[in-house]
């Protein structure tokens, strides 16, 4: 049914303030809590069109109106709409985020292998100490339903749960409602054994469904432990007589292709990001350092996106580096990264 605007929002507002009172709702009260600026008189009008198309009743004489079920229905599929709407309309934004993000560190990289003459890293941003901010489940087909979870930073994640049974409207909108009200805001830590228990009581039949779609929201806010580097000037390394040697350069950029220990260094700059800006390693010092990279120095630091989203910007290069040339070089691309994406 399609029904004009301003109708819409009175039943809306009537089906709102029924679910929170349980009282039939006056047009009195519709005046006051509508944005449409109308008088009682002309919501009365409303209502009555509203009861004649079979939305809401009027259980007595000179009482208030409540919903029926044909208004319920209509309510609810106008709100899984607009949900699913929301969860389309973010994930093209964030895919379109993402693309123009992973450009810019490509960029910035290059920019710092060339500025430095020396190797340069940068790690796509992780998010830590993940909060649920969103859930949304929706029926796919017979046999599955698809979780999308929304982390801190507007990360997308889904996971596809096999189910045997089909779930109508409004179970996925009351398990929607019991999974947001209860998981909204919190981490993976806050999550315990007497939290699980009693979000499936309540959800009573369909608790498997509930401890599924809890695995699945767990697993999302998990920290990535393999972060996507991107890295430039691995061939600057040969610039440097005691780096240049075939079997030692060859390990250097064997690390830089296979990133097993860029991966480490980036891990061990996040973790010890709130107590340090600039990190320095040298020679053996370097996360889990092969033969190669016990002859470098790396400094890292790390930029913050907001939200907890973080990541690692590095330089490989001799111990004999200019050091005071690659901690400004960094703190330059570290600010630029922040300011540009904030904007």
């Amino acid at each position: 049914m399609d029904l004009p605007e301003r109708k819409k929002k009175i039943l809306q507002a009537i089906i709102r303030t029924y679910l929170e009172t349980g009282e039939p709702v006056g047009s009195r009260t519709i005046s006051k809590f509508t944005d449409l600026k109308l008088s009682s008189a002309t919501i009365r009008n409303e209502m009555s069109d509203l009861e004649e198309m079979g939305l809401i009743v009027q259980p007595h004489t000179s009482a208030g109106r409540i919903p029926t079920d044909k208004g319920y229905r209509l309510y609810v599929d106008e709100l899984l709409e607009e949900k699913n709407r929301q969860v389309d309309d973010m994930k093209s934004m964030l895919l379109e985020h993402e693309d123009k993000l992973e450009n810019l560190l490509k960029q910035a990289a290059k920019l710092l292998a060339n500025n430095t003459n020396y190797a340069s890293m940068i790690s796509m941003p992780t998010v830590g100490g993940n909060k649920i901010k969103f859930i949304q489940l929706s029926q796919v087909d017979v046999h599955h339903v698809l979780a999308v979870i929304v982390i801190e930073g507007n990360l997308v994640r889904n996971s596809m749960i096999e189910v045997n049974e089909v779930f109508d409207s409004e179970t996925l909108l009351k398990l929607n409602m019991l999974l947001n009200s209860a998981l909204d805001g919190l981490t993976v830590e806050s999550i315990n054994l007497g939290l699980i228990a009693a979000i499936k009581k309540q959800a009573g039949i369909h608790s498997e469904l509930v401890s599924h779609v809890m695995d699945a929201a767990a697993e999302a806010i998990q920290t990535d432990e393999k972060p996507e580097i991107y890295t430039s000037g691995a061939d600057n390394i040969f610039r440097y007589p005691e780096l240049a040697d075939q079997s030692r350069a060859s390990q250097i950029i064997g690390d830089f292709e296979e990133k097993e220990v860029l991966g480490n260094i980036v891990r061990n700059t996040l973790e010890d990001s709130d107590q340090k800006g600039i990190q320095v390693y040298i020679g053996d010092e370097v996360p889990s350092a092969g033969k190669g990279m016990e002859d470098c120095s790396v400094v890292t630091t790390t930029y913050d996106l907001g939200d907890g989203m973080k990541g690692t910007i590095g330089i490989v290069g001799p111990k004999r580096m200019d050091y005071d040339k690659v901690v400004d070089a960094l703190k330059n691309v570290m600010h630029q990264l922040e300011d540009y994406y904030k904007k």
